[in-house]
């Protein structure tokens, strides 16, 4: 199943993959076997597979943008989520035929919340302006906040709560939440009833050095205490994804995202920012083209000293944010609204995030397909969120494969997916993963694809934290 993405990733094919050591690949495949073959029981859909019901409004996606990403640490150090939610806000309504009257709802997505503005959609969208009136929640499900606030959209307008909704999300890691430990915190809560010098000191008693240690977000899966990178290092072994193969995929990231950066292709989503050092950011600045031979030197950054998942076949710690707004068909044409996408439908997935945290997007795909009568051969372009270059090759692999697919989905293999038509334009792995924010990035970079390349189907989908997925169908409309 791999050697046609091994054709499509990399035409020559001068040095043989890298190599892994007999017991090493043994152990790594011990650990990640029930990713292939679980229990069926465990591995079931979160979502049942239900009929479309014909009778609900279409939804269609009016426009979307998003400010550059960027590498955490570099042009927005020194803002907080809320400054950069807002500027996409700004920037979206500064484009946008809808006015800020018309809209019902605000939902914007947000992974590590910052506590002095946790409900950041509320925050943001008054910040830049909207009207106070507007309804507004933050959502969180980890990569795929944004696709949440998206499809939670379409049901307030389906259910005609909503004419208007504005959907994104926003992650900023260059200021993460950094705590105090446990038992200093207790003992601060209590520094408030203290009455006396004495009986405040007496509090700080008995710690010892390490509760001095401040706490920062958990990077492991708080379920399993396993961490993600070493997740997608099992799952690549366990479907005997080579450490080339990702190194090319990493590669063909790079280079798609500087060709579409070269020929303007993002003209369409991105807005400009003044920046934490006074500049105008207008660009993504984490795209690092580079060749398959320099990759494959770098060292394995999660299961050392024989993994194959390296820093640059994994997502980067990135600032940015996205907005969106969508609204019926029947509104947008009542109103003279330009469109630009048919919203069709979506399916999220659950799986067991031990031993299949990374493949929602094969449960959610296969759903999402089935649920719409559709074959893969019907799907024009793939815009799939790449956490990890293994990742991704994994569960192309476990859609075409027979033996998972009857294992885990109680079917024939679903079909290939076409790395030709995926991603056309780079993906996380180069322009950046801010996590409340990358889901609006794929369906507007899928829109405007679908116009740019004159076809009629795209498919977005992206896996999560907590071992979830999420697939959306989006149709090419005839007025863009």
């Amino acid at each position: 199943a791999l050697r046609p993405i091994s054709r499509c990733l990399v035409e020559q094919r001068s040095a043989e993959a890298t190599s892994i050591p007999r017991a090493m690949l043994s152990s790594l495949r011990n650990s990640a076997t029930r990713v292939v073959a679980p229990v069926a029981a465990q591995a079931a859909r979160s979502m049942a597979i239900k009929a479309v019901n014909p009778n609900l409004k279409k939804v269609v996606f009016v426009d979307g943008v998003r400010t550059p990403f960027c590498v955490a640490g570099t042009e927005y150090e020194d803002m907080m989520a809320h400054d950069l939610l807002r500027e996409a806000i700004k920037g979206l309504m500064a484009r946008s035929e809808i006015t800020g009257d018309e809209i019902d709802y605000c939902l914007m997505g947000t992974v590590i919340q910052e506590v002095l503005t946790s409900n950041i959609a509320r925050e943001a969208s008054m910040g830049a302006g909207l009207p106070t009136k507007i309804v507004a929640h933050t959502s969180t499900q980890a990569c795929i906040s944004a696709n949440t606030c998206t499809a939670t959209g379409m049901g307030l307008i389906q259910t005609d709560h909503c004419d208007v909704v504005m959907a994104g999300g926003v992650e900023v890691m260059s200021d993460l939440p950094i705590r105090f430990s446990r038992p200093i915190r207790k003992r601060l809560l209590k520094l408030g009833k203290a009455k006396t010098p004495q009986a405040k000191l007496a509090l700080f008693s008995g710690l010892g050095l390490a509760d001095l240690t401040p706490q920062a977000p958990g990077v492991a899966e708080f379920s399993t205490g396993e961490i993600m990178g070493y997740s997608a290092d099992c799952l690549a072994a366990s479907f005997s994804i080579s450490r080339r193969d990702q190194d090319a995929f990493a590669a063909r990231s790079h280079q798609a995202a500087q060709d579409a950066t070269d020929k303007g292709l993002f003209k369409h989503e991105l807005i400009p920012v003044i920046g934490s050092k006074g500049n105008t950011v207008s660009a993504d600045n984490g795209i690092r083209p580079t060749s398959i031979e320099k990759l494959g030197a770098l060292k394995p950054a999660f299961i050392k000293p024989h993994g194959t998942v390296t820093a640059a076949s994994s997502s980067f710690l990135t600032d940015g944010a996205s907005a969106s707004l969508i609204t019926s068909e029947e509104y947008a044409k009542s109103r003279g609204i330009k469109y630009r996408s048919l919203l069709k439908d979506f399916c999220f997935a659950g799986c067991d995030p031990k031993t299949q945290l990374l493949l929602g997007p094969a449960h959610s795909t296969a759903a999402l397909l089935k649920r719409n009568n559709l074959k893969m051969t019907d799907i024009d372009i793939i815009e799939f969120h790449e956490a990890f270059a293994g990742q991704v090759l994994s569960n192309i692999a476990a859609l075409n494969s027979d033996a998972w697919c009857k294992e885990n989905l109680g079917r024939d293999r679903v079909g290939e997916m076409r790395i030709d038509i995926m991603n056309t334009r780079g993906g996380s792995l180069s322009l950046g993963h801010p996590f409340g924010a990358t889901g609006t990035r794929l369906i507007k970079c899928a829109t405007e694809r679908l116009k740019f390349e004159d076809k009629k189907l795209a498919l977005v989908t992206a896996c999560a934290a907590g071992g979830q997925g999420v697939a959306m169908l989006i149709e090419r409309v005839p007025n863009y």
